[in-house]
């Protein structure tokens, strides 16, 4: 049987590649393409729902997906642990499950997984994270990911030292750890974490070079588990064994 997919922001940059990828996948086939000028109304009758919109409209399509019962799968940038709160209760009550993935890509899952298991290591922590210029949020999905999984590894130690966060340049404070946001042309995606101690510093640096080559492995995982997903889950880590305990 063919799972039937609702792609909302099919023209997009990532709703191209995610568009690519199931036309390739066995077993799953595009239904239709929503844009800006589609009504909620025709996501009835998919299996699924892959949103790749953007911050401002996916949560309208989420809260639609759940009151829908049909499993979805975000690929849309900007969903915090506090966003993520906004539909928790929809969600637990639903028959279906919603999928949020900051990051299709491998190498950055990777990296989110080893900055948090460096977490309780180290006192001082800071993200720097590039994106194109035409990305609308900032910080990124993935720095936000990154930052609040980071800070939970260090339950036990305590936050992080942030000194003079009051200060502007300083950068945006999530999870009590200064993020910076790089908009710039000539890169596609770039984050680095560094985390410093006592007379020693540890950098995790992922780097996108190609786009669709490295979200592809990510999608062509996500889309058969969000199908079957119930409840919340978070982060590709979850989907991929990384060996390393994370937090849903």
């Amino acid at each position: 049987m063919t799972t039937q997919v609702a792609l909302v922001g099919g023209s997009g940059k990532l709703g191209r590649i995610i568009h690519e990828v199931i036309d390739e996948l066995d077993g799953f086939a595009v239904r239709n393409v929503l844009g800006s000028s589609s009504e909620l109304d025709e996501l009835d009758g998919a299996d699924l729902i892959v949103d790749a919109s953007t911050p401002a409209v996916s949560i309208d399509v989420v809260r639609a997906a759940l009151e829908r019962g049909i499993g979805i799968l975000v690929g849309t940038s900007g969903w915090s642990q506090e966003r993520i709160s906004l539909v928790r209760p929809l969600a637990t009550s639903a028959q279906s499950g919603v999928v949020f993935i900051p990051n299709f890509s491998l190498g950055s899952a990777l990296g989110t997984a080893l900055a948090a298991a460096a977490a309780p290591f180290f006192p001082f922590a800071e993200i720097v994270e590039s994106h194109r210029d035409t990305k609308i949020d900032s910080p990124s999905g993935t720095a936000v990911r990154t930052a609040e999984l980071m800070a939970e590894a260090r339950e036990q130690q305590g936050p992080f030292r942030a000194p003079h966060v009051d200060q502007r340049a300083r950068g945006q404070q999530v999870g009590g750890i200064p993020v910076h946001s790089l908009r710039r042309p000539g890169v596609i995606a770039r984050q680095e974490a560094i985390l410093s101690g006592a007379g020693e510093s540890l950098s995790i640096v992922h780097d996108t070079i190609d786009s669709a080559a490295a979200y592809a492995p990510g999608i062509r995982l996500a889309l058969p588990f969000a199908r079957d997903a119930r409840g919340i889950v978070v982060g590709l880590e979850n989907i991929i064994d990384i060996g390393i305990g994370l937090r849903a």
